[in-house]
C-alpha cells in the first residue's frame, strides 16, 4: 500500500522542497491502506539529507497543511513518532469504496471515509497505543478538532519565555542607571560601549579613588575617549561589565604629561645610547626613569 500513499503525494500532494522528501519518506512505509507509518526524525534526516531542524520545519509544514497527521496516542518501534497521510487515506479509501459499487458490496455505514483506525493491524507493524489508560485514535489535525485532546503541535522551540512570572525583557541588575536601559528592548540587557555612558557609581568611584585628582577632568574625559575608540570594536556588553572595564582601563591610564619613554636617552632615531647601554639596559632606564627611579646614569 505504500505505493498509493506514494503516488498520491507525487499526484496530488502541494508540499514542495524538502517537506515533499519528508512526506515521501513517510508515505514509503506505509504498510497498509490506512496510510500510517512511524518514523523518527534522525531518520528521515539521513533519508532527505537533510539537517534535523530543516526536517523539523518541514514535518510543521505539513502539519499545517493538513497533508500529515502526528497520532499522539500511537507510538512506533523505540518509541518513534507516528503520523497518518489523512488526505491519501481518504483518497484510498474512496477507490477502494467505488470498487465495492462495482461488485454491489460496498457499505454506507462507515462514518467517515479513512478516519477509522484499526489498531489490531498496527500492531503487526510495531505500532501500539501509548501507555494511556484509554485509547481513541486521537489525531493532531485542526480539520478533526473533536477527535481528541491531543495538541496539535508543540509550541515552536524557539518562541516564548519558559519562566513563569519573569519579564520577557529588562535590565540584568536594579542598580543599573536608567540610561543604560534603552537599549535592553530585547530582553539582552546589552548596549555598545559607544552608547554606554558613566553612571554615579562610576563617577564616585573615579573621586573616590584619587583618579579624579590624578587625571583631572580633561584627563578623565581623555581616558574616556580613549576607551570608547579601543572598545567600538567589542560586541555590546552588560551595562555592569562595562563599567568594570572601564575602571581598570581609567585605573591604568596615566597623567597628561608624562614623559614619553621613547625620547629618554638611548631610545628611537639621534645620538648613540650613552656609555653604550645595550637595548635592554635601555629599556630597563626608560622603564625607571618612569617611575621615578635612578637608572645610575645620572
Amino acid at each position: 500500500m505504500s505505493s498509493d500513499a506514494r503516488e498520491w503525494v507525487w499526484e496530488h500532494s502541494s508540499s514542495r522542497g524538502t517537506a515533499r522528501l519528508v512526506l515521501l519518506s513517510i508515505a514509503d512505509r506505509v504498510a497498509d491502506e490506512q496510510c500510517i507509518a512511524w518514523a523518527s526524525l534522525t531518520s528521515l534526516a539521513e533519508r532527505t539529507n537533510a539537517s534535523r531542524s530543516t526536517v523539523r520545519d518541514a514535518l510543521d509544514r505539513l502539519l499545517d497543511g493538513g497533508e500529515l497527521e502526528q497520532l499522539d496516542d500511537l507510538t512506533g518501534p523505540q518509541r518513534s513518532t507516528v503520523y497518518r497521510l489523512p488526505l491519501a487515506a481518504m483518497a484510498v479509501a474512496q477507490v477502494a469504496r467505488e470498487q465495492e459499487a462495482d461488485d454491489g458490496s460496498a457499505s454506507t455505514d462507515e462514518p467517515e471515509l479513512g478516519m477509522t483506525l484499526r489498531l489490531s493491524t498496527l500492531r503487526r507493524y510495531g505500532i501500539r497505543p501509548r501507555e494511556v489508560p484509554d485509547f481513541s485514535g486521537t489525531v493532531r489535525n485542526p480539520a478533526h478538532p473533536e477527535s481528541g485532546t491531543s495538541r496539535r503541535k508543540p509550541a515552536h522551540r524557539r518562541t516564548g519565555n519558559r519562566h513563569s512570572g519573569v519579564a520577557e525583557s529588562g535590565p540584568q541588575n536594579r542598580s543599573e542607571p536608567k540610561v543604560n536601559r534603552r537599549y535592553s528592548s530585547s530582553g539582552t540587557g546589552v548596549t555598545p560601549a559607544s552608547e554606554w555612558q558613566v553612571d554615579p557609581a562610576t563617577h564616585t568611584w573615579a573621586r573616590q579613588q584619587g583618579h579624579l585628582d590624578r587625571l583631572g577632568e580633561e584627563g578623565l574625559a581623555a581616558a574616556d575617549a580613549k576607551w570608547r575608540v579601543h572598545r567600538a570594536a567589542w560586541k555590546p556588553r552588560s551595562a555592569g561589565a562595562w563599567a568594570a572595564d572601564w575602571r581598570s582601563w581609567v585605573a591604568r591610564e596615566h597623567p597628561p604629561g608624562r614623559p614619553n619613554l621613547y625620547a629618554l636617552p638611548g631610545n628611537g632615531p639621534g645620538p648613540a645610547k650613552p656609555g653604550g647601554m645595550t637595548r635592554a639596559e635601555a629599556h630597563t632606564a626608560a622603564l625607571l626613569a618612569a617611575l621615578g627611579e635612578p637608572t645610575g646614569t645620572e
